[in-house]
């Protein structure tokens, strides 16, 4: 007798941490069934806020399973102690670069400044996002180099973002006293239009000693085409210019040819008709970025078609039901191809 009421004690004793062990391991199997598992096919960067939700459910479980120990409270004490002193180890024997990139990366996460495909100017590195991080934002540059930033660098450092609703491309130069302004935004707007820009607009922006400075802007709602929009504005300019005999020299440009007194500085007229077509610098410049942004729009669109035929099974009848389970098993697979593309 006294042996059953040893055993049904030292039950009672164990049956606190026994319940609380059941019910923390049906949570954390059930945060990762809704959490992970089913969110699986939607990519690293998708899953993150998830994944570090599960960490925390995690945490949470194993000081309840310590504070449910059969233990004395000094020693229970000691016990969370020990779980905090190892938690505090991991960040110590981690780097504080790596945290701080860490939460870094957090941060632009949830405040999204920018996302993949789009371009950007921070500090010296301009270039279209490849690829967000949880350490650090891969970027191409005009050279098509990848250039990875540290999230740090970029929450201390201004971001200039080029979005897609479109942006302002502008070209300067300096020109002499001698030819009439109001001639020359004339030129620089016909420029801006010829060079497919909308809404152009021109600006003085300094009465030099020896110069006036000009600087001609407008709107390229095609972003993609950054670089090649720039330098068509500034060859057509050259054009507009040259073609109405106005000189693009400094004002104190000095040549030892002997000239005519009114002679001017000016290339042959070429005709353009002849050139070889040219390859649109993006298309090569980009092309990793660019092959990133169209993943990253597919996969958004994929997403939304798997979330109506999931709406749409739930409310659908025997006979059209298959139909739409083998819709969405189509669209499932296309999504993990997608991912294992962006994983390559």
């Amino acid at each position: 007798m006294s042996a059953i009421q040893s055993v049904t004690a030292t039950l009672g004793l164990f049956l606190p941490l026994i319940i609380t062990s059941i019910i923390v391991v049906a949570i954390l199997w059930l945060a990762h069934i809704v959490l992970i598992r089913r969110h699986r096919s939607e990519g690293n960067e998708k899953l993150f806020p998830r994944q570090l939700a599960m960490l925390i459910l995690t945490v949470i479980g194993i000081v309840a399973i310590a504070l449910s120990l059969p233990v004395s409270d000094s020693t229970r004490n000691q016990i969370l102690g020990l779980i905090g002193l190892v938690i505090s180890g991991v960040f110590a024997f981690s780097s504080s670069t790596i945290f701080s990139n860490i939460m870094a990366g957090t941060m632009l996460r949830v405040t999204m400044p920018f996302r993949t495909g789009d371009f950007i100017q921070t500090g010296e590195f301009f270039g279209r996002v490849v690829e967000r991080g949880l350490l650090d934002t891969e970027i191409q540059t005009e050279n098509r180099e990848l250039v990875s930033l540290p999230n740090t660098f970029l929450v201390q450092n201004p971001i200039c973002v080029t979005h897609s609703s479109g942006c302002i491309v502008s070209s300067t130069l300096s020109l002499g006293y001698d030819v009439h302004h109001a001639k020359i935004e004339t030129l620089l707007l016909k420029a801006a239009k010829d060079s497919e820009l909308t809404d152009p607009f021109v600006q003085i922006l300094e009465l030099g000693n020896y110069a006036i400075t000009y600087k001609i802007s407008g709107m390229l709602t095609d972003v993609k085409s950054l670089l090649t929009a720039r330098s068509r504005l500034r060859s057509q300019v050259l054009d507009a210019l040259h073609n109405e005999g106005v000189e693009i020299v400094s004002p104190a440009f000095m040549n030892q040819r002997k000239l005519a007194d009114d002679g001017k500085v000016l290339p042959t007229r070429q005709v353009k008709a002849g050139q070889p077509q040219q390859t649109a610098a993006e298309d090569v410049v980009f092309d990793k970025a660019e092959e990133a942004a169209e993943r990253e729009d597919n996969k958004e669109q994929l997403l939304n078609k798997i979330g109506a035929c999931e709406a749409a099974l739930e409310n659908a009848d025997k006979k059209h039901k298959a139909k739409i389970e083998n819709q969405l098993k189509v669209l499932q697979q296309q999504l993990e191809m997608i991912n294992q593309q962006g994983s390559e």
